[in-house]
């Protein structure tokens, strides 16, 4: 199938520097209005069999104005949100975020054991995002997915067989970016493209927001350590 994931719109955790990923979480700013609406346009040639949401606030809302343009439903399915931020939820400060961000990390490269403190472990989290995409795979041929910085970051880069999974947090994946991969569950998937940027271009870009789970410098910083322990 072809499986294209979509970074939700920006929030207002997003420009607060904020790790949101209890329930039901932000909603949209203006900005991240925008960034929802210009979708429809840019993915006009994709052939879209369903579109799906996480249980958050914040994809449904970007999901909806592509599904509206195409006539489906926002199919909000379970598994597909967030990483949990666990005991760091909301909070802003560096070192909750490098723990944050070091657990991505650690699952990318195989420590799924690892987990975030009151949160969950790698297993956890590849558990639950693996049966969703299974599912959605099984269902269609083409699908689009709205989903979360964190998470389509670290699945994206460790279920492609042609990426190295380190890569998962080195990785920019700003507010409605997009990972596009063909293939499916048994054959396996091939990352077929990495959109950075916002789809409807750099003026949908916030420079100044303080955004944790698209940008990849605090990631840099614990693979640094990591390698010069």
């Amino acid at each position: 199938m072809r499986l294209l994931l979509i970074r939700h719109g920006q929030t207002p955790s997003n420009v607060d520097g904020a790790l949101d990923s209890a329930r039901p979480g932000a909603g949209l700013t203006t900005l991240g209005h925008a960034q929802a609406a210009a979708i429809p346009q840019v993915l006009e040639p994709e052939h879209i069999e369903a579109v799906y949401a996480s249980v958050l606030t914040r994809t449904q809302l970007t999901a909806a104005p592509l599904a509206a343009a195409r006539g489906l439903d926002v199919r909000v399915r379970e598994g597909l949100e967030e990483v949990s931020a666990g005991e760091f939820e909301m909070r802003t400060d560096s070192e909750a975020v490098q723990a944050y961000v070091e657990s991505g990390w650690r699952w990318a490269n195989g420590d799924l054991d690892h987990a975030i403190a009151g949160g969950e472990s790698g297993h956890d989290f590849f558990t639950r995002f693996d049966a969703a995409i299974d599912e959605i795979a099984g269902a269609h041929g083409a699908a689009v997915v709205f989903s979360h910085g964190a998470a389509i970051r670290i699945w994206a880069s460790t279920r492609a067989v042609n990426v190295a999974s380190e890569t998962a947090v080195q990785r920019k994946l700003q507010n409605t970016g997009m990972c596009v991969l063909d293939g499916d569950p048994d054959s396996g998937w091939l990352l077929q493209r990495w959109h950075e940027d916002p789809l409807g271009g750099a003026d949908l870009e916030d420079r100044l927001a303080q955004d944790v789970t698209g940008e990849p410098e605090e990631a840099d910083a614990v693979i640094t350590e990591e390698a010069t322990a």
